[in-house]
Order: C-alpha cells, then sequence, then structure tokens
C-alpha cells in the first residue's frame, strides 16, 4: 500500500524515535499529524521538516485529552488512516523503591494512554473501513531489566494489547508493535554500551531502523496483524 496522501497520526513525534517515524513517512508521501505534550518548539521543527505538517498537542496522561486530540485530527483532515502510538517513558528504579507514584507516571502513558489511543482511533477507522495501528513497545517487553520492572510490565502490556486489539478489530484495523533495542539518541552510558556490544549486528540501532520497520507495518496488507518485530539488531536473541 502506497503511503501517498494517507492520514498518520505519530504520538511523541517531536523527538527521538517519534521524530524519525514521522520523516519517514512524511518523505512516503504522508500526511502526518504531529502530537506533543510540552516540547512544542521541537514539534514545530519537526513539522516543518515534514511539510509543514500540523501538530497537536495532548497530555496523554488524560483520556479526555486523548479522545479530543483524535477528533481534532479527524476533523482537520477529515479521516484517519494509521496511528503510531511511540509516546513513551523510561524510568530506572530499584523494585525495592518503586512508589505508586513512580508506577503510574510509567504506565499512565506506556500502556493506558496506547489502549486509549487505540480506542478513539478505531472509533474513526472502522465506520470508514478501517486502517492500520502499530504500538512501539520494546526490548524490555521481551527480556526482563532488574530496574525497569515497572517499564518493563508496561511494555509487556504494550505486546499482549497489541495482540487482543488485533482479534477484536480484524480484519479491518491491523495492529501490530515493533520492539525497539538499543537506540541511544544522547550520550551513551556504560549500560547501552554493554547492549551495543552484545548486540550480533555490530552497532546500535538508529531511528531510521524503527521508522523502516514502522513503515513496513503501515503499508502491509491487514493480513499481517497482532505480530511483533524486534528492531534490535538480534539482541533479543542472546
Amino acid at each position: 500500500m502506497s503511503m501517498n496522501d494517507k492520514v498518520i497520526l505519530v504520538t511523541g513525534a517531536a523527538k527521538r524515535i517519534g521524530r524519525s517515524i514521522a520523516l519517514a513517512l512524511a518523505s512516503e508521501g504522508a500526511r502526518v499529524a504531529i502530537h506533543y505534550n510540552e516540547s512544542e518548539a521541537d514539534a514545530r521543527a519537526t513539522a516543518a521538516e515534514c511539510g509543514d505538517a500540523p501538530i497537536f498537542q495532548a497530555n496523554l496522561e488524560n483520556v479526555g485529552d486523548i479522545r479530543a486530540m483524535i477528533d481534532r485530527v479527524a476533523h482537520h483532515f477529515g479521516r484517519l488512516d494509521g496511528l503510531v502510538n511511540n509516546a513513551g517513558r523510561f524510568t530506572r528504579i530499584d523494585p525495592l523503591e518503586i512508589e505508586e507514584k513512580d508506577w503510574d507516571f510509567i504506565h499512565s502513558v506506556n500502556l493506558k494512554s496506547v489502549f486509549f489511543c487505540c480506542q478513539a482511533a478505531a472509533r474513526v477507522m472502522l465506520p470508514a473501513g478501517g486502517g492500520h495501528i502499530v504500538n512501539i513497545s520494546s526490548l524490555g517487553a521481551l527480556r526482563p531489566w532488574a530496574e525497569h520492572s515497572h517499564y518493563c510490565a508496561s511494555k509487556a502490556g504494550v505486546v499482549m494489547l497489541t495482540k487482543c486489539l488485533a482479534k477484536a478489530w480484524a480484519p479491518k484495523i491491523a495492529v501490530n508493535t515493533v520492539a525497539p533495542g538499543a537506540i541511544p539518541f544522547d550520550k551513551i552510558d556504560e549500560r547501552t554500551a554493554d547492549f551495543i556490544a552484545a548486540t550480533p549486528a555490530g552497532r546500535a540501532g538508529t531511528g531510521e531502523d524503527v521508522a523502516e520497520a514502522v513503515l513496513f507495518l503501515l503499508k502491509s496488507t491487514r493480513f499481517i496483524t497482532g505480530q511483533l518485530i524486534a528492531v534490535d539488531g538480534g539482541l533479543s536473541l542472546r
């Protein structure tokens, strides 16, 4: 399927992996909707590189904000063909030190918002004939990290949520997930360096690597649904 003129919403599109996905979509001719929460300047910069794409602010911790955002996107473009749930949070805490606020900080965006973004998008897509949803999970959904139990649990939830929604909305909406491995954007710390050293591909991943997998799923037949693509250079095989 060609991406030309397809309307795709990317959450957390202002920076990092989300920005890479938005740029890749725009280069394929898609009409990209750029979501951001607080990073307005970065969102505007990304939007400018995407042919002056429109930006949409929403606090994904708030279900009302999510539903209003999807409504604004659908109203602006007249339809919605695809959704990429990229926005996420990451913290490192000893599991003995995790408090309720730490758990909720991660899960409110990494899992709860993913479900409600999917739900709101499906309410637009299903009456119009369907579409594609790609949820960004993580290598942490597949491998346990001792000081990231709250994060790993949230991303594992995204994988199962993807499978449930794929089953619920087939054949009209294909729902798949991409699990990135080590994709550094900032200074590489010792832990990330260890991940890179253990990666069979022999290098760190890039935002463009992740975007390529997302594009594949958005362009593919809806017969591919409920699937996970690990973009990790083979690290999950270790």
